[in-house]
């Protein structure tokens, strides 16, 4: 009699995209326990760059080589690619950034390989998989997108397609880098100006931020607000300047665990606004300070997960 394992009764599953290399990789550990199969072979990843695909597969596969990723790594020529040539795949597992590595080989050679591979029973992960998904054939076994949340989910015969994916993870990245920015621009408010220390604990709410406070802050939220929008209205550049820094205009360099996920300037965020009270979170006993991007409408504080 068959086994059926859990992975097998996956439809999808939704994550918030946490900021930060230590809980992306976290994650990524998390979900390869959850909802990886050791028979899987194909495995791609969609999301825009930035997002935070790698991290997830530092995490997901601990030891993989990655041909290309965000710390400007490149490995040439391409593994795949280069065991192809010999005629056999000598690795288990293999990595292969689309995007990349269109600029160096054609999509139908690059098809090929994988193809190739998975026939020899190796496993191949995949960025930017709706890219070369039109010269495969086939549908990868695991899908993952890397937006403002993360999705899981394990194709069947009637989807999802690979666009399916892409469609909602491109769309939402935008809620995320505004996101993550003016949550930087209200932690560093809240130190400079109110004497808070660095850093917050952080949280997550969908198209905002959460920060969490042992105890309940003596600091007035629409006065914060509007010191948050001054930094908006001036249009205060935002660069990135490594792993665990960023430049906010021409200041000092700002601690940051998620330096590649911001908005170039400040100006792009869209109606950003602070929920004028704290909550209380009577299990941990914390204060929870929230703020929101994105389109303005009515909110009830107890649905905000809800919000399309």
């Amino acid at each position: 009699m068959a086994v059926i394992l859990p992975q097998d009764s996956l439809s999808h599953a939704v994550y918030f995209a946490p900021r930060g290399r230590k809980r992306l990789i976290s994650l990524g550990y998390q979900l390869s326990q959850r909802y990886l199969s050791p028979l899987d072979k194909l495995i791609g990843f969609i999301g825009d760059a930035g997002a935070g695909k790698s991290l997830l597969i530092k995490g997901m596969f601990p030891g993989l080589e990655l041909t290309s990723d965000d710390e400007g790594v490149n490995v040439r020529p391409l593994p795949l690619l280069k065991n192809l040539d010999r005629g056999f795949f000598s690795s288990y597992t293999y990595h292969v950034d689309i995007r990349f590595e269109s600029a160096f080989t054609q999509m139908h050679v690059l098809a090929d390989a994988i193809n190739q591979a998975v026939a020899q029973e190796k496993r191949v992960v995949i960025e930017h998989f709706e890219l070369i998904y039109p010269f495969l054939g086939i549908n990868a076994e695991v899908l993952i997108g890397v937006g403002e949340e993360v999705i899981v989910t394990r194709p069947n015969i009637f989807g999802p397609q690979p666009k399916d994916v892409a469609d909602i993870v491109f769309k939402s990245i935008i809620y995320r880098r505004m996101a993550h920015t003016a949550e930087d621009l209200t932690c560093k408010i809240l130190e400079s100006e109110y004497g808070f220390t660095h850093p917050q604990v952080h949280g997550d709410v969908k198209h905002g931020f959460v920060l969490e406070f042992a105890q309940k802050p003596d600091v007035d939220l629409s006065e914060l607000e509007e010191k948050v929008r001054k930094y908006i209205d001036d249009g205060l550049d935002i660069s990135y300047l490594d792993e665990n820094h960023i430049q906010l205009g021409e200041g000092k360099p700002y601690h940051c665990t998620g330096a590649r996920s911001h908005v170039k300037n400040a100006s792009e965020i869209e109606n950003f606004r602070l929920i004028k009270e704290y909550y209380h979170d009577p299990i941990s006993k914390v204060y929870a300070l929230v703020g929101l991007v994105g389109k303005q409408k009515i909110v009830d504080i107890n649905d905000l997960n809800n919000l399309s």
